[in-house]
């Protein structure tokens, strides 16, 4: 069974407001709590991508 882990940036209290992150093997795997069964698989480097280009979307 895979441990999912909430991230600290998400909604407060048991909501659907939630990011959660787990390792398998080489591979990163995101998921909203909303919709657990679309997950999106990722290397470090391409969650890494991912997060630089949320921030730059944010800021322009």
């Amino acid at each position: 069974m895979t441990q999912w882990q909430k991230s600290s940036f998400s909604g407060p209290g048991d909501g659907n407001e939630c990011l959660e992150l787990t390792c398998a093997e080489d591979t990163l795997l995101l998921r909203e709590s909303d919709d657990p069964e679309r997950i999106l698989a990722l290397t470090r480097q391409g969650l890494a991508a991912l997060l630089c280009r949320l921030r730059v979307g944010r800021a322009g």
